[in-house]
């Protein structure tokens, strides 16, 4: 699970990520338990707050959810509002700067479409 950290992130979002990842992937899976913030804390030389920092972003979110005394724990219906979530990122970060870009350059819907789909291909 471990990645390297990233220096132009903040620690806690890119551990946040990091779980989120873990969640849509299906290592973490709903209803089951997330590494303590211990062993985030150890796995990446970091303070546990940072840890628990980049955690409760996700316990914001309805995300993740503590039992007391046991743990963190993946929400059920987390992965469709990761889904949603990150879907929603993905067109403002990218579908509309391409979009702007293609504009400048004459590129046409149609051709944006055929080059995703050439993408696809290969």
């Amino acid at each position: 699970m471990k990645q390297e950290l990233d220096q132009e992130k903040p620690i806690f979002i890119q551990i946040s990520e990091t779980i989120e990842d873990g969640i849509l992937t299906g290592a973490f899976r709903e209803e089951e338990q997330i590494p303590s913030i211990t062993e985030f804390s150890v796995n990446y030389k970091i303070n546990p707050a940072t840890a628990l920092k980049g955690i409760n972003l996700l316990v914001d979110e309805s995300i993740l959810f503590k039992k007391r005394g046991v743990g963190m724990f993946v929400s059920k219906g987390a992965v469709q509002k990761l889904k949603d979530k990150r879907q929603s990122q993905f067109y403002d970060s990218y579908i509309c700067k391409m979009i702007e870009e293609a504009r400048r350059l004459g590129i046409t819907s149609d051709d944006i479409i055929a080059m995703i789909e050439r993408g696809y291909v290969k």
